[in-house]
């Protein structure tokens, strides 16, 4: 995570952010992400039955790979000097593009497309995420996040 000034963070659209290191989406996480949200699709957990199916295994659910978000986050994102919370605002445009194998890796790519300050001392700030998968054509998912900042 990048700390910039208030002055700085209006400059940065158009930035492209630091690329995040790889991550290995497991079964077991899998598994637990659908305990969690009580998605058990086969293609998901049943592992005999995914095989039979056009992708060969499991595969991630198109929500676990966009909630890595918030992981990821942890590396390409600017805080505004004086921070005292961040709240995720939301998304536009999320494409889930390619499905995420189990034991794929994936990594996350950001761009800064809009900053604006809603009142003084809060910042909207728009990033254009793509979610690459190690050795694919294409990108798990492209979105548009949009968090804000509250800054004293």
């Amino acid at each position: 995570m990048k700390i910039v000034s208030r002055e700085e963070i209006l400059n940065c659209v158009g930035q492209e952010l630091e690329t995040t290191d790889w991550f290995t989406v497991t079964q077991e996480q899998i598994n637990q992400f659908a305990d969690c949200t009580l998605d058990q699709q086969f293609i998901h957990v049943d592992p005999e039955k995914a095989k039979q199916t056009p992708f060969g295994s499991t595969i991630a659910h198109g929500f676990l790979s966009l909630s890595m978000l918030s992981h990821f986050a942890e590396t390409f994102s600017l805080a505004v000097e004086g921070v005292y919370m961040g709240v995720n605002y939301g998304f536009d445009k999320v494409r889930f593009i390619s499905p995420v194998k189990v034991d794929s890796r994936i990594r996350c790519h950001a761009k800064v497309i809009a900053v604006v300050e809603k009142k003084p001392g809060q910042f909207m700030i728009t990033t254009d995420v793509e979610v690459e998968i190690e050795g694919g054509e294409k990108p798990a998912l492209k979105a548009e996040w949009i968090g804000m900042q509250m800054v004293a």
